[in-house]
């Protein structure tokens, strides 16, 4: 049989060879450092048998899925361990992930304490270097093995898989466990990884079911990387808004309120308050759009109309038992059935459209509550909705009308290379998830599709990420820890239109449907800041700072022309405030800094006579006396334009 190898030479072998012996044949060092097969494109395990002619590519921990391997080996390291420390605790599964891996397991918290004895029976396990064996088992002396061991979990696993699976286990020492694969040939062969964290999980991402305890750890098959990445761990902590948040007393959260429902202290609120006051204009001064408010919740006939009922109704806050009482209310999970309404108050004409209704609008969502992060993952929240009702003719341009919006928002707010654009498509595998035909589909998606291409912007498509509705654009963007969110959204909707019976008369005098935009400009407001926060690490481009300017006497003798300096600049619509306080200047500048407050105007004897003030900013720090005219005349002129200034070096 011939082998042809990844650089194009090949081998040729008399008899059936498994990957890991070619991987020897070529090189013992290759072979040390082998996590599985790449055979014609397909990742198979080193103990893979290959007896026929095909194109092989042995892969490292420098390849990502044999990184993949190499961590997925380290997860049963893992479990081998806790198991022998914790023999109570129930395995259940332990997959490789983007930056490192994971294990669920059916016990009580683990504490830090706990991860750190769990890291130190791991290097033992390692050091014995147990050879890592595979096997296959029918169904019945699976379930015996695992019933025998006493792992539930995988006894459900094993009965759940379909009847011609292949039920491979793979042994280490006494550790068993039931995976598919690929693995190390040994133990030893895992280097160097860290234990991060633990917390709680949903069997089978079911809040259903059981809660279990996954343990978060990463691996890496040398020692300088995973410092690296500790490292870097560590910055983006630094970074990660639930800390800088609350430590700039942006907002709270408290038990006896609830998960999931931020507090939103005086400065995050100002921050908002910008962003929509913003976001409003905006959208009705410069882009066409009128202002509705509507109820925060509606009778359950609304959603059953719209069909949010049928497809939406585990994700809502229901109130009332449909079975006793005679109005069941939910409090809403989106605008656009209320809007409808709106639309419908009065007969349409075609020449009354495009209508762009926009809404400032509170919604609730009903997260699980594994699911819920500081500001991105709530279940109340304030998002920068709008619907757009339009004739079909006028479908594509107004489409296209909001994707320029979107981008004109994230552009302001200097995080537009920072965002990924999809399009969010159907799952023709379930219809039942859907409403509309197969056709309207097809055609909606590829009218999206060549939106897009014809803005020439690059996109990925995601089968099964569609409203049950329509197709749409998602705009995605990563939080510090790599988990991807969606900011704004842009759906085309050719089906709701007929669930309302909406309608607008055309030059002929016959009824027809419009088409419906639902889309935000901005996305959610509380996200957003959390994005911001973490983008910016609390250093807010000055026009959002909830406190732009701070006005530091350098003692009370200087307190009256402080005072005035303050007065002048609320007078000119700055966010200011003066520190009175009896404190060395030093201590206050200090102070300053580390509440990122933009600008410090530090007035004294020589400032009060010549009317000016001592500058310094995170921009260009110390940049000396100015006319405070000229400073408001600045300052105002940055905020106007939502200027985006290049922060100084740290001192």
């Amino acid at each position: 049989m011939k082998i042809t190898l990844k650089d194009g030479s090949s081998k040729e072998y008399a008899q059936a060879m498994s990957v890991y012996d070619i991987a020897m044949d070529i090189s013992e060092g290759l072979a040390r450092a082998a996590c599985a097969g790449e055979v014609d494109g397909k990742v198979v395990d080193l103990r893979a048998i290959i007896d026929s002619d095909v194109s092989l590519n042995i892969l490292t921990a420098n390849d990502k899925e044999g990184l993949k391997v190499y961590r997925h080996t380290a997860a049963h390291v893992m479990a081998e361990a806790v198991k022998r420390l914790f023999p109570e605790a129930k395995l259940t599964i332990g997959p490789a992930i983007e930056n490192g891996f994971y294990y669920d397991f059916d016990h009580a918290a683990f504490s830090r304490e706990d991860l750190d004895k769990i890291e130190a029976e791991m290097k033992k396990v390692i050091k014995e270097g147990a050879k890592i064996e595979r096997f296959v088992l029918s169904r019945e002396e699976a379930v015996k093995l695992m019933q025998d061991r006493n792992e539930p979990y995988k006894v459900e696993l094993i009965e759940d898989l379909p009847e011609d699976a292949e039920l491979s286990f793979y042994r280490q020492g006494d550790f068993v466990d039931l995976c598919a694969g690929p693995h190390l040939m040994s133990t030893k062969n895992i280097k160097a990884f860290k234990l991060i964290s633990s917390s709680s999980a949903y069997w089978r991402g079911d809040s259903n079911k059981a809660v279990l305890q996954r343990i978060y750890a990463t691996a890496f098959a040398k020692k300088d990387e995973l410092q690296d990445y500790l490292k870097y761990l560590e910055e983006i902590k630094l970074r990660d808004h639930n800390k800088i948040g609350r430590e700039m007393e942006l907002f709270t959260t408290v038990d006896v309120i609830g998960q999931g429902l931020p507090l939103l202290m005086p400065k995050g609120a100002k921050i908002i308050q910008t962003l929509q006051r913003w976001i409003e204009d905006l959208e009705d001064n410069e882009w066409g759009y009128v202002r509705t408010k509507t109820p925060l919740m509606a009778k359950s006939d609304l959603y059953k109309i719209s069909g949010h009922w049928d497809h939406y109704k585990e994700g809502m806050f229901v109130m009332g038992d449909e079975e006793k009482d005679k109005e069941v209310f939910a409090l809403r999970p989106m605008t656009c059935p209320f809007q409808y309404y709106v639309y419908k108050a009065s007969q349409k004409s075609y020449r009354d459209l495009p209508l762009r209704y926009g809404e400032t609008s509170t919604l609730f969502r009903n997260e699980d509550s594994g699911e819920m992060h500081g500001l991105t993952r709530v279940r109340q929240f304030t998002i920068s909705e709008g619907h757009l009702i339009v004739r079909p003719d006028q479908m594509v341009e107004e489409f296209k009308g909001c994707i320029a919006l979107a981008k004109y928002c994230l552009k302001t707010l200097g995080v537009e290379e920072d965002v990924t654009y999809h399009l969010s498509k159907w799952d023709p595998e379930n219809p039942a998830k859907y409403i509309g035909e197969p056709e309207v589909w097809n055609q909606t998606e590829e009218s999206i599709r060549k939106i897009l291409t014809e803005l020439e912007i690059p996109f990925t498509e995601d089968i099964g990420e569609a409203a049950f509705y329509g197709p749409k654009v998602d705009i995605n963007a990563k939080n510090v820890y790599g988990k991807e969110d969606t900011m704004i959204t842009i759906q085309w909707d050719a089906l709701l239109s007929e669930q309302f019976d909406m309608y607008y008369i055309d030059e002929k005098g016959d009824k027809i449907r419009p088409y419906i935009i639902h889309r935000t400009s901005m996305g959610c407001y509380e996200r957003t800041l959390a994005w911001l926060t973490e983008k910016y690490m609390g250093k807010f481009p000055t026009w959002l700072c909830p406190e732009q300017v701070r006005v530091l006497p350098i003692s009370e003798k200087y307190s009256d022309y402080a005072e005035e300096v303050y007065k002048e600049l609320r007078k000119h619509g700055i966010l200011a405030s003066v520190d009175q306080r009896s404190e060395k200047i030093g201590y206050k500048i200090r102070e300053t800094r580390l509440q990122k407050v933009p600008y410090m105007l530090i007035v004294g004897e020589k400032e009060e006579a010549d009317k000016t003030v001592s500058v310094r900013s995170r921009f260009l720090g110390d940049e000396g006396a100015k006319a405070l005219s000229d400073f408001i005349n600045a300052i105002c002129e940055e905020i106007r334009t939502k200027e985006i200034r290049q922060e100084a070096a740290e001192e």
